[in-house]
């Protein structure tokens, strides 16, 4: 027999052990029968594949099942796709990008049938959805200081963009506010797409804008899908030496692009979209066990440079993750019970 007393410091003890989690509340603690959808808007490109994969890994951590619906940005699929998960008697959606006026009423949908839902880089305008976010203030803000001490507070200037696009939006938010501070930018071309592939088809458009346009010496291509293309415009040209590319985003594809002799991309601000992926599932999870992850779920991003990634001799996302910690994992909606994915 031992006393109230020591049984007590016994579990707290074991409480304490390192690694060991916390028994899971209901519905995870019979999560083989657990569905979460991801419902996809965008999936092309390095980013998206590996904000997937973030997914894949905590829904695999969490021992739930996870379904993939691909709309491939068709915005009316994308909507139906919702109703589809709906349908199917999910537990759990994510919304990953899309057009607020599309899928503002499906997410609604998903609200009025009981399914807990978030919302990734998309405002479906619904106080019941936590908006996943990159903070894409900051990650534009990060990018053009980068662009603001590298070229000073005067250059001519070409533009990335795509209205309509959540994250986009919200960078150009930023992007008004630089040229407001600073009236020596001149911004003489804006161009972008979101055709598929989008990098070999903003391409097409930056080869047009260079020929119109040959005394730009800073391009803001706030998606690095955009920055490939404009990277591919700019060598064809033999323009790398005159021009700066910043950009937002990162892949393994990225650094290599970034790290190439004399290469026109300069620097980047990113998160780890892996991670963000992550968050993103474990946002629906703390919600289907009934807490509050917040309204505004935001991953801090980190200033990446080309210099930086030549001094560090980085040349892909593991070693960027390891040495760039802050870059491997957010500390972001990590309840005690929440099993983590294997690092």
């Amino acid at each position: 027999m031992i006393s109230r007393r020591t049984f007590g410091a016994l579990l707290g003890g074991i409480a304490l052990v390192p690694g060991m989690a916390l028994a899971q509340p209901a519905p995870f603690d019979n999560p083989g029968e657990v569905t979460i959808a991801l419902v996809r808007y965008l999936s092309t490109g390095d980013f998206f594949q590996a904000y997937l994969s973030g997914v894949e890994k905590q829904a695999a951590a969490l021992g739930v099942n996870l379904q993939v619906f691909d709309s491939r940005q068709d915005a009316a699929l994308q909507a139906d796709m919702v109703d589809q998960a709906i349908a199917l008697g999910v537990d759990g959606i994510i919304i990953q990008h899309g057009l607020t006026e599309s899928m503002q009423e499906a997410a609604q949908r998903a609200v009025d049938a009981g399914i807990p839902t978030v919302a990734f880089d998309v405002d479906v305008e619904n106080d019941r959805i936590p908006q996943i976010e990159q903070s894409d203030h900051d990650l534009a803000r990060l990018s053009l200081a980068a662009a603001l001490e590298d070229n000073g507070d005067s250059f001519v200037a070409g533009y990335v963009y795509v209205p309509g696009i959540a994250p986009l939006d919200r960078r150009n938010e930023v992007w008004e506010e630089v040229k407001a501070a600073n009236p020596g930018i001149d911004q003489v071309a804006m161009f972008g797409t979101l055709d598929n592939p989008i990098a070999n088809s903003v391409a097409n458009q930056a080869r047009a804008v260079l020929s119109a346009n040959p005394n730009i010496t800073v391009m803001f291509a706030p998606y690095d899908e955009f920055a490939k293309g404009v990277k591919i415009a700019v060598d064809e040209a033999g323009m790398s030496g005159q021009i700066s590319i910043y950009a937002a985003d990162i892949s393994t594809a990225d650094i290599a692009l970034m790290r190439e002799p004399d290469s026109s991309w300069k620097a980047t601000a990113a998160t780890n979209p892996a991670v963000v992926g992550e968050v993103s599932v474990r946002a629906l999870a703390m919600m289907m066990a009934g807490e509050d992850p917040g309204h505004n779920v935001i991953v801090p991003p980190t200033m990446i440079t080309q210099a930086m990634l030549n001094e560090l001799d980085i040349s892909n996302m593991e070693e960027l993750g390891e040495k760039l910690p802050a870059f491997a994992h957010a500390d972001v909606v990590v309840p005690d019970w929440m099993p983590l994915p294997a690092r």
